[in-house]
């Protein structure tokens, strides 16, 4: 009889373990999706950022067009890649760190038209951005960070033995291209 009492509380026990540890993973993997929530938010602000400062520009510098297309189109590269979702992270950090570049480009048509710069309306949107680049900066770091702890719990003995029974796979991290990591370059 008390065989069978210990049987049933190590069975119970290992029970309990496997609930916790499967509610463990599922509360791991929802905090990334909340974090690519959070990251496609703060893109589909700078999308909608980005058109009116590119009109606000086109108004003082038209000769500029390359600029302004290459903006728009890496705005709409990066909106096509970010639809593919979390899955995509890879694809979507290439496309964003081509926006950022054009970006920089566009913030430098800025320093060459004095009356643009002193643009109460350029100076907003530009701040709104920058505000919105700290957020998406943010949010990309909260997503790595749980990457990280889900690609962790489920590699991890003995959390790892549940995880490949019920298919949990492995997560990539939303990281920049080459170019954005290298060091930036200032000419006068």
């Amino acid at each position: 009889m008390i065989v069978i009492w210990i049987l049933i509380s190590v069975a119970a026990a290992i029970a309990l373990y496997l609930g916790l540890a499967y509610n463990s993973l599922v509360k791991v993997r929802n905090r990334i999706e909340n974090g690519w929530a959070q990251i496609e938010v703060q893109l589909k602000r700078r999308y909608d950022l980005i058109p009116n400062l590119v009109e606000t520009v086109k108004g003082y510098a038209a000769h500029e067009r390359d600029t302004l297309e290459r903006v728009i189109t890496a705005r709409n590269s990066a909106m096509t890649a970010a639809a593919g979702g979390a899955a995509n992270a890879a694809t979507t950090g290439q496309a964003e760190s081509g926006l950022g570049a054009t970006l920089k480009s566009l913030f430098a048509l800025g320093e060459a038209y004095p009356d643009l710069k002193a643009n109460q309306n350029f100076l907003g949107l530009q701040e709104e951005l920058s505000s919105t680049e700290g957020k998406i900066a943010y949010a990309r770091q909260y997503y790595n960070d749980e990457v990280r702890a889900y690609n962790t719990k489920i590699q991890s003995f003995p959390t790892n033995l549940l995880a490949q029974r019920l298919r949990f796979a492995t997560r990539e991290y939303f990281q920049t291209d080459a170019a954005e990591r290298g060091p930036v370059s200032v000419k006068f």
